[in-house]
């Protein structure tokens, strides 16, 4: 063992400094550049990283050129009689530029890899950005920034080259154990540099090492807790709200906006009540774009957004208000809890941080007891079901009290049973919300089993607006009869006041509605025609089937009209059959009798 032991300690001290200078400065930094979308940020990415990529003695070389008597740094601190040149200040600047490349990408890459809905449903909750820093993005990055540290300390251990530059090698001042080892070897003394060797491996890879092990724990121990899991079965619900729980007892969400796509433009304008508002169109209409613009995750182009008076958004008015202000509730179709924190503390995360622990404690519990998630509080995201999880984040959604409720496509992600059994506590949660409430779906019944009102979305604009009566049962056009289920169509042409010709089905119709001269599409839906052995009754044809598919349910059977079906492709119809009603008639001898009712018939333009 070397009988100076000074290396260890200039090299600790050092390293310990760059360290701490690097963990704010590096984290600083790469939140900054995470949300920062301006000129020049591959240049300003290309100068944070630069001391990673160069020689560590040019980096050497450009602190000595800017901590010398004659740069521009040495001369600002000649006047102070500071000096960092042959210090072991020197030596800790230079590893906290060599260092600081490494903190930086890692906490980027830390940062980067949080889920953005995470982020936008704090916001949503009323949080500010350095709330949501310190109760989100900091908690969640933690691996990532433990492992930037661990890596900075080791960087900065081990810096030579641009340490020599600035600080030098002066035994007892400024001697890191690297150059101790490479000052060994020069004169010799190969017991020195082995014990330096040794030491400098040790310490780095204790760090790393100490690391790793805390992460393995934390993943492995977090969350866990002693509680006997419940089926995830779903009972009858209790109101979560009061008169209290939203400002206005009637509630009005105006919305004109427009918004320039790749794809599309989206250009939609509605009024929605406190009755549900559905929208319903294929995916890429443009209806989660609406709640993101609703919500303030995206700005529309023109336009004006308007909640219970208040102003959302004006183009014209240049109104734009921060997210946390709207007090609006969104339920992402990946619930977005927060992974980090218990049950109990996401349903808290929106309520006010001024009020007592107390009432905290009791608003959490009337929104578990409400979605029946009794007893488990105490547990984390990851130990809940998916079920369980949906009704944590409504929870959490509707304990902010907001004054609108947006929901994107809740039921995506579960099973047929969970799905049917949530949607009807849905339904009663949503009869006792006094706010107005939108509906995102791609699924026709759901939208009709929910909403009141539908707004059918196609290609980024309003293709029907109205009840789900009138738009199921007289659809303005093609695409929303297709949209909302029917698989029947034919072109038309107009014979008389009372007779079109369906010319892709090869028959003629009698008809009961008006006849215009804009109809240019004759349908009807699957469910609606009816095998039949009254012949004589009008729109009743013969028919062949061309094949079938089978469902738990029902049977699809593949009709020709008028004559035999000469292959699978070859058929005019689609018909929906009940198996009971399948197993009376599937031996009957051909042909068959379809017939298509007047009423059932829908005149699209």
């Amino acid at each position: 063992m070397p009988q100076d032991l000074s290396p260890l300690w200039i090299s600790l001290k050092t390293a310990l400094f760059a360290t701490f200078i690097t963990f704010f400065l590096g984290i600083a930094t790469a939140y900054w550049m995470l949300g920062y979308h301006g000129k020049g940020k591959s240049i300003i990415e290309g100068i944070l990283v630069a001391p990673l990529i160069l020689p560590p003695t040019v980096v050497g070389f450009l602190l000595l050129i800017l901590f010398g008597r004659n740069g521009p740094i040495g001369k600002f601190l000649e006047p102070l009689n500071a000096n960092v040149v042959f210090t072991w200040y020197g030596g800790a600047i230079a590893a906290t530029v060599v260092s600081f490349p490494l903190m930086y990408k890692t906490a980027l890459a830390a940062f980067s890899q949080i889920d953005a809905n995470l982020l936008r449903v704090a916001r949503t909750l009323g949080a500010q950005e350095l709330t949501i820093f310190w109760r989100v993005s900091l908690p969640l990055a933690l691996p990532g920034i433990i492992a930037a540290v661990t890596l900075t300390f080791a960087r900065a251990l081990g810096e030579f080259g641009a340490t020599l530059m600035l600080a030098g090698n002066i035994p007892g001042q400024t001697q890191t154990i690297p150059m101790a080892i490479y000052f060994a070897m020069e004169a010799g003394v190969i017991n020195d540099a082995w014990f330096w060797s040794t030491v400098i491996m040790i310490i780095s890879l204790s760090g790393i090492i100490t690391a790793n092990f805390w992460q393995e724990f934390s993943h492995q121990h977090k969350g866990v807790k002693p509680n006997n899991k419940k089926p995830d079965h779903v009972h009858e619900s209790s109101p979560i709200f009061t008169e209290s729980s939203t400002e206005n007892s009637s509630s009005s969400l105006i919305v004109d906006i427009q918004k320039k796509l790749a794809n599309f433009h989206l250009q939609v304008s509605f009024n929605s009540n406190d009755q549900p508002l559905g929208l319903l169109g294929s995916s890429g209409a443009g209806k989660s774009m609406i709640l993101r613009c609703i919500a303030g995750i995206e700005t529309p182009t023109k336009g004006k957004i308007i909640l219970n008076g208040r102003v959302l958004f004006d183009s014209e008015k240049k109104i734009n208000l921060p997210i946390r202000e709207r007090k609006i509730g969104f339920l992402f179709q990946n619930y977005a809890l927060f992974p980090h924190i218990t049950v109990a503390e996401n349903i808290a995360f929106g309520l006010p941080q001024k009020s007592s622990k107390i009432k905290i404690k009791e608003e959490v519990e009337k929104q578990l007891i409400a979605m029946h998630l009794q007893g488990l509080g105490d547990r984390y995201p990851h130990q809940l079901s998916g079920g369980q999880q949906q009704r944590v984040a409504l929870a959490r959604a509707l304990a902010s009290q907001p004054q609108a409720l947006l929901l994107d496509e809740p039921f995506s992600a579960l099973d047929t049973h969970l799905r049917s059994q949530l949607e009807q506590q849905v339904t009663e949660i949503l009869a006792d919300y006094q706010g107005a409430t939108l509906f995102v779906t791609h699924n026709m019944e759901e939208a009709y089993r929910l909403c009141p009102n539908l707004l059918v979305l196609a290609q980024g604009t309003t293709a029907h607006y109205g009840t789900k009566y009138e738009i199921f049962q007289k659809p303005a056009n093609m695409n929303v009869a297709r949209i909302t289920g029917c698989k029947n169509f034919s072109r038309t042409q107009i014979i008389s006041p009372s007779q079109i010709a369906a010319i892709d089905w090869n028959c003629t119709l009698e008809i009961n509605q008006q006849i215009t001269s804009e109809i240019s599409y004759i349908g009807i839906r699957a469910h609606h025609l009816i095998i039949t052995q009254n012949t004589q009754q009008i729109n009743t044809f013969p028919c062949y089937i061309a094949r079938t598919s089978e469902t738990p349910h029902r049977m699809t059977v593949f009709l020709k009209l008028n004559s035999p079906s000469h292959d699978l492709h070859d058929y005019h119809l689609q018909a929906e059959i009940y198996k009971e009603k399948w197993a009376t008639i599937k031996d009957q001898a051909f042909p068959w009798y379809v017939h298509l009712h007047p009423d059932r018939l829908l005149l699209m333009y």
